[in-house]
């Protein structure tokens, strides 16, 4: 691509990114709830979204992977899939995808010079609602099978609830986002249940019996179809990956199965994933078993999929995790605490986190044997180190602060042994800025010790 094009390229991301408010980056200044000015945004650009057979996916944790399992599977039986998910770790068309690949720099472009010259005089949208229409727009013209589209934050007054899906899904519920969504699981859950459409099929991945309640009514209102896969998970055992890089299982389904995603949490993804398949299948899409299981075991690979579990070193064993909250925290940690027994070495773990967490809650489940570098995203949403410092501490935590992801990752690496566990995480802009600017010298460092 030409410098002309480059810059009209990064013209039309300084647009995004600067003229509209975007939440993951400012907070709740940009959040705008409702779907009045969506649906006129939606009307005015020809109503894209009801030319898609889409997959619809909303809840607290493992709306990402669950998302890509789904494509992987789709792309494998040779459908033409397309992905819309969301944040973005380091290039924003990690959002829009089609077949694994990211929507083309010039599709951007076109978009965005069409939407400055449209004299559009609606309320002005949000970034997410602006973006969301360009994906559905470009998939729209590319002519795709299915679309799996993930929701933002919450279900019911979410950009994305636009749309009227072939099948919904709800991965689960925990406390996050709670000024917005509600302070209890129950009304949480009445939000992301909100995405539940008259006649759809929904399949629920995780439900306490308050939340579980919650879903049955909304279900039975709309006379949609529930498939609770936690009451039969047709996933009859896990095995971890001796090189930690994923899962082997065994499914009434499919049988034995293999799957490149490698958190504990997806032990509670791979049977949502492959319950929605298999209700796809009820809905008469072809997906042969050989197609699913080519799928999971290249879902990373095939749809791009980042920031999960995410082995980026052996030596010391250095891993990345977008998990943010305490749900998604918990089940890294106890993982992070096996490892560090099982491979009796240091446990370093460099994290960050925004403002509007939970910290407190978070921090009593970190353990107390590690050490920490503590530090903040580039953003303006982070919680300056310094605070989050002072937090460790109260606690009696080895920690220092550090400026950036990158000076604390410097001091890490002077420090650590090669038999070390380290982590990275805390939240998804930590491992954004840690793959953005650390990630390529790890594997060039890695590339020349072995030649």
């Amino acid at each position: 691509m030409g410098n002309t094009e480059k810059t009209e390229y990064q013209e039309a991301l300084d647009f995004l990114f600067a003229q509209l408010p975007m939440f993951s980056r400012v907070g709740a200044a940009a959040y705008k709830p409702g779907l009045e000015r969506v649906r006129e945004l939606s009307d005015f650009f020809g109503n894209p979204e009801k030319k898609l057979k889409a997959i619809h996916i909303a809840g607290t944790n493992g709306k990402g992977s669950t998302s890509h399992m789904i494509a992987a599977a789709l792309q494998a039986a040779g459908y033409k899939t397309a992905l819309y998910t969301s944040p973005h770790l380091v290039d924003f068309r990690e959002r829009i995808r089609i077949n694994g690949q990211m929507i083309p720099e010039k599709d951007v472009v076109s978009f965005v010079k069409k939407w400055k010259e449209s004299g559009y005089e609606g309320d002005r949208p949000s970034f997410f609602e602006l973006t969301m229409i360009m994906a559905f727009e470009w998939f729209a013209s590319e002519g795709v099978d299915y679309a799996v589209i993930e929701t933002g934050m919450g279900g019911r007054l979410d950009s994305t609830n636009i749309l009227t899906p072939i099948l919904c899904v709800i991965t689960n519920i925990s406390p996050d986002h709670t000024q917005f969504l509600g302070h209890t699981l129950p009304e949480i859950a009445a939000e992301k249940a909100g995405i539940i459409k008259e006649g759809v099929p929904v399949v629920i991945g995780e439900a306490d019996e308050d939340v579980e309640a919650v879903f049955r009514a909304k279900a039975a209102e709309m006379a949609a179809p529930i498939v609770e896969v936690y009451r039969n998970p047709k996933v009859s055992g896990f095995e971890l990956k001796k090189d930690y890089s994923g899962w082997k299982g065994n499914s009434e389904m499919i049988g034995e199965f293999e799957v490149d995603l490698a958190g504990d949490y997806q032990k509670k993804n791979i049977p949502l994933a492959l319950a929605a398949l298999s209700e796809l299948r009820e809905l008469g899409v072809n997906l042969p078993t050989a197609a699913i299981k080519n799928g999971l075991k290249h879902a990373a690979e095939s749809t791009g999929l980042a920031g999960r579990w995410n082995v980026i070193s052996q030596s010391p064993l250095t891993i990345c995790d977008t998990g943010h909250n305490i749900a998604g925290l918990s089940m890294n940690i106890e993982r992070l605490k096996k490892l560090h027994i099982e491979k009796g070495a240091e446990l370093r773990m460099l994290i960050g986190f925004v403002a509007d967490k939970a910290i407190d809650e978070i921090l009593d489940i970190f353990p107390g044997d590690a050490i920490y570098y503590v530090t903040n995203a580039a953003i303006l949403r982070a919680l300056p180190a310094d605070d989050l410092l002072k937090k460790f501490k109260e606690r009696g935590l080895d920690a220092e602060a550090f400026s950036s992801v990158d000076y604390a990752w410097s001091r890490l690496r002077e420090d650590a042994s090669p038999e070390d566990v380290v982590y990275i995480g805390g939240s998804t802009f930590i491992v954004a800025d840690f793959l953005k600017n650390v990630e390529c010298g790890i594997r060039n460092e890695e590339l020349g010790m072995r030649n």
